[in-house]
């Protein structure tokens, strides 16, 4: 299946500010049954552009806008292949688990992070659904992605991008992101690696998705012996496949906004963000613009390459950091 997938951000200010810096986290990943076939991206005003591997192996770009402006644009532009996954999922022992787990490799998808922590709420729930150590954890993340699904509503504008998860869970509602961080911290309290997917889902005519077309969405994958990583979709009820466009990965969303960023001046901020992802046939080689360079400094969309990182001092005095969560800001998933 290709998809095109156009992502714009609009952030407009309410009085002209001096200098902003962000960094995007957009372009979709090519690995396993993926591949991001080329990427655009377009900023206005337009800045010197350039790019580097995170941690996390997620493709960041990065610019500065140094002059003053009072509306910052980015718009993003990908298409994408998602190969069909065949396989039939292994089904692993708990001791299979802990054995191949007790490696350092997996001890930040173990413990708790910023969004996706242990809480009282959570213990209860735990304790209300029975989600302890039982029959096998693959069996066990099902049942927990369909516990969330049934027990919690889809509710667009619930929840903040910085909420934390026990406002999720004290009304039983919330958006994509909730449902991902509440999956997460149960899978790791019961010693399953699992980590937080920031990406895309295609919407098709005959889909039953909870969650809107015009946005970002989330999941969690959870690591199992005999499998690797396996993406799970508690927002909707599904396993993740062809149709799920990954962009970005980490412990939870802290690590893989689309966008985040800080801002020279004092000023209110007005964001708007929209996205669509498409369908479409498979276009022909010339049609492409090549997905850049990932390891290096690199020009975007004609941009002159700069060197990274920054200068430490860009920005010293009346900072403000930038309403950068958009997923939940404009509460669109």
């Amino acid at each position: 299946m290709f998809y095109s997938i156009h992502h714009t951000t609009q952030f407009r200010y309410g009085a002209q500010i001096r200098e902003s810096t962000m960094e995007l986290r957009m372009q979709p990943r090519s690995e396993g049954s993926g591949r991001c076939l080329s990427f655009d991206l377009n900023i206005a005003p337009r800045p010197r552009v350039f790019a580097y591997r995170d941690c996390w192996g997620n493709l960041v770009h990065a610019f500065d806008v140094p002059g003053f402006h009072q509306e910052l644009e980015i718009k993003a532009m990908a298409i994408v292949e998602n190969v069909p996954f065949e396989s039939t999922p292994v089904a692993p022992q708990w001791s299979d688990l802990d054995a191949a787990t007790s490696e350092e490799d997996f001890w930040d998808f173990l413990l708790p992070s910023k969004f996706a922590r242990k809480t009282e709420r959570l213990s209860t729930l735990m304790g209300e659904w029975e989600m302890v150590r039982r029959n096998d954890p693959l069996s066990l993340l099902n049942e927990l992605s369909e516990r969330i699904y049934q027990g919690f509503q889809y509710l667009p504008r619930s929840t903040r991008a910085d909420s934390p998860i026990d406002e999720a869970l004290e009304g039983r509602f919330g958006v994509c992101q909730d449902f991902t961080h509440i999956f997460i911290a149960a899978a790791r309290q019961m010693g399953i690696p699992c980590r937080y997917v920031s990406g895309y889902l295609y919407h098709g005519d005959d889909s039953r998705d909870r969650s809107v077309a015009m946005a970002t969405h989330a999941w969690p994958e959870a690591w199992l012996p005999g499998n690797g990583w396996m993406g799970f979709d508690p927002t909707n009820n599904i396993m993740t496949g062809e149709r799920h466009i990954r962009t970005a990965v980490g412990r939870d969303y802290a690590d893989v906004p689309p966008t985040r960023g800080v801002f020279k001046g004092r000023s209110t901020t007005e964001l708007s963000v929209a996205v669509e992802v498409k369908e479409i046939s498979a276009p022909s080689l010339e049609s492409l613009a090549p997905a850049p360079p990932e390891m290096m400094p690199q020009a975007v969309s004609g941009v002159t390459a700069a060197v990274w990182p920054p200068p430490s001092t860009i920005l010293q005095d009346e900072v403000s950091e930038q309403a950068q969560q958009q997923q939940q800001q404009v509460g669109t998933r």
